[in-house]
């Protein structure tokens, strides 16, 4: 699922068409990025089952995905090493509705809201970017908060979507190559 080419990636697609057609009928989509973290159950198995649903979400099509990467974990909370990756989305929904719907596939998945922060968790699904749109709010930033820090988003991301510009911080590319590569592994 990973596309050919290094330049290439979910805005390649969203470039050659901005509408999908979901359903049978064409609608505008919007290219979408979502990171996927696990460090309990079988992270591995979590971040291929989350795949799986992702791929099954209306209006949605899972266009990219990143390779599978191990990280340590960020903050004080002792706890086993995290499975992480990046997908790339095409979709209809808009910002809210995506993040519904990623909130749902976290509680199926066995994911309880309101632990530690920072803590174990049996599936994480972030909602990076919706396409160039900007947002601050109690329930969802867009893009999310503290992307620039994150080696273990932006090195996965960088693998199909080297060239997307992240709204008021830069090209993904850019930004990884800030970012060291310590405490991040290639797992497949």
């Amino acid at each position: 699922m990973r596309p050919a080419g290094a330049g290439a990636g979910v805005h390649a697609v969203v470039a050659a068409a901005a509408t999908a057609e979901f359903q049978g009928l064409r609608v505008h989509a919007y290219p979408a990025y979502v990171a996927l973290g696990s460090n309990l159950q079988d992270p591995a198995a979590q971040l291929h089952a989350a795949f799986d649903e992702l791929a099954q979400l209306a209006d949605t099509r899972l266009v990219c995905r990143s390779a599978l990467y191990g990280s340590r974990p960020m903050g004080p909370v002792q706890q086993p090493d995290f499975c992480n990756a990046v997908a790339g989305l095409l979709t209809a929904l808009d910002p809210a509705a995506l993040l519904g719907a990623l909130r749902a596939i976290e509680r199926r998945r066995g994911r309880e809201r309101g632990g530690e922060r920072w803590g174990p968790r049996v599936i994480d699904l972030d909602l990076l970017m919706h396409g160039e749109r900007r947002s601050a709010g109690a329930g969802l930033t867009l893009p999310h908060p503290g992307i620039a820090q994150r080696n273990f988003v932006l090195l996965p991301w960088r693998e199909f979507a080297p060239q997307v510009l992240v709204p008021g911080l830069g090209r993904v590319v850019e930004l990884a190559s800030r970012v060291p590569a310590d405490g991040l592994w290639k797992i497949a």
